[in-house]
């Protein structure tokens, strides 16, 4: 990708001298790539079941760029999700060329050499302001694909039979070398494929999974500070060390929200005091280096005790989500344990006279009216996106069947906003969600979050111990 340079202005380019002394005598650099054991292997695998998927096809599927944040300060690079699962490479402005047959090229930038102005001219990607990165030869070895310059990338794409199908968007170079390539379903049958999680994958998850669980216990441990002044901030900082101490960072932006924040579905600015009789809604996932992220939910009390009125709600969100866990099995309709939640919250609500309509009346498609507090779904697929498989088709996703291999979110809540009239003073400015994260087995579902408490007073022990 041809971006402006970030160039020195004291004109060291023109500088003869100074050229001849800053290209000899350099040693060795570091160059080595390191993935989670089995990264390459897996890619491999999900290579073949692309190939196999789409017959007669030559594929090509960028990595992308970091967003520019402002001006000449760019976001942190993350590679485009279809090209991880494909490939297990982090290098930014990559393709990668599969051809019919399922041979496959990782086209990469090679690092400027210390002969090279980008060596010590550019500051955005060369050696001298961010460090040696791996070559051609070191990704080649890592991931066991051969490996050239990006600059030859045209002559893998020439001519227009095979079909050449790619992801467009994601880097201009590709889409400039190949303009009339159509998507041709690529990205729906990228997506179908990812739903089922091999057993590399879910390993993964798990690995994502506890190191949230040890995020949130750091959470935990700090309520005190942040009752202190810290506030929801001094809790986001908190679950973001963990993150990336022991990952890539979060999976997503972080949801801490005490208070009256919490029935805010995704309150993001996580600006707010944390006060000591409130509830802290914490939605957040550690996105390990292989890219893969857990996206896990509890409510805590403040505390360490929920009052009456808290422990009210809770209640009858665990209820929904024990239903909706039960509903999680190899054959089920997607929807079962989204309607199985939906069930229980219903009734609940009517229990509490909060429905101007029967339960049933309230669950008919036409009507709805307990979504007034639970405006969102109960769950989605989990993988190395947040909401994964968002390319699938709708008979492959919501309208679809559950299958062993498949990784969910599983994640009912009620959301009372502080300015809802509709609900009695008491309830106003509570916010509850319990959010698992499950796959299906094939005797029904396995929770990864279990070591997290779910129920109440084991929930209340479990922080008041960390505190």
């Amino acid at each position: 990708m041809n971006r402006p340079a970030r160039r020195d202005p004291s004109r060291l380019l023109e500088a003869s001298g100074f050229r001849d002394f800053v290209s000899k005598d350099w040693g060795p650099a570091e160059r080595q790539v390191e993935l989670p054991a089995g990264a390459a292997a897996a890619a491999a695998e999900h290579r073949r079941r692309l190939v196999e998927a789409l017959p007669g096809k030559r594929i090509a599927v960028a990595s992308g760029w970091a967003p520019v944040r402002a001006n000449d300060t760019d976001y942190g690079f993350r590679s485009d999700s279809d090209f991880a699962w494909l490939t297990g490479c982090h290098a930014e402005g990559a393709v990668l060329v599969i051809r019919p047959d399922g041979d496959a090229e990782l086209f990469l930038i090679e690092p400027a050499g210390p002969e090279e102005a980008d060596f010590f001219a550019n500051a955005r990607d060369g050696e001298l302001w961010i460090g040696p990165t791996p070559g051609l030869a070191e990704w080649a070895e890592a991931l066991g694909l051969p490996c050239r310059s990006v600059t030859e990338l045209s002559s893998a794409l020439r001519g227009r039979i095979p079909e050449t199908l790619v992801t467009r968007g994601v880097d201009p170079l590709l889409d400039a070398l190949a303009p009339g390539a159509p998507d041709g379903g690529l990205r729906q049958t990228l997506a179908e494929l990812r739903r089922i999680k091999d057993d590399w994958e879910i390993g993964e998850l798990r690995r994502a999974v506890d190191a949230t669980i040890r995020g949130f216990a750091d959470v935990a441990a700090e309520l005190p500070a942040a009752i202190k002044g810290g506030g929801e901030r001094w809790l986001m900082g908190t679950f973001n060390r963990r993150a990336y101490t022991e990952g890539n960072g979060v999976g997503y932006a972080s949801i801490v929200a005490a208070g009256a924040h919490a029935p805010v579905l995704h309150w993001v600015r996580n600006n707010g005091p944390v006060p000591e009789d409130s509830l802290l809604l914490l939605d957040a996932g550690v996105e390990v280096d292989s890219l893969y992220t857990a996206d896990v939910t509890r409510t805590m009390p403040v505390s360490g005790t929920y009052s009456p009125v808290q422990r009210k709600v809770y209640d009858l969100v665990l209820k929904a989500h024990l239903a909706a866990l039960d509903a999680v099995r190899p054959g089920a309709a997607y929807s079962d344990f989204h309607t199985a939640a939906m069930g229980v919250l219903a009734q609940g609500l009517h229990d509490w006279d909060l429905l101007p309509v029967s339960v049933d009346e309230a669950l008919s498609v036409e009507n709805q009216h307990h979504r007034r507090y639970i405006v969102c779904g109960v769950g989605h697929y989990l993988g190395l996106d947040v909401h994964d498989c968002a390319h699938s088709s709708p008979e492959a996703y919501h309208d679809g069947t559950l299958a062993e291999g498949m990784a969910l979110a599983v994640e009912p809540g009620l959301y009372f906003h502080p300015n809802d009239l509709t609900v009695p003073p008491e309830l106003r400015g509570i916010g509850v969600r319990i959010e698992d994260n499950v796959v299906v087995t094939g005797g029904g579902v396995d929770v990864l979050t279990k070591a997290l408490p779910i129920e109440p007073d084991k929930l209340e022990a479990w922080v008041r111990d960390r505190m």
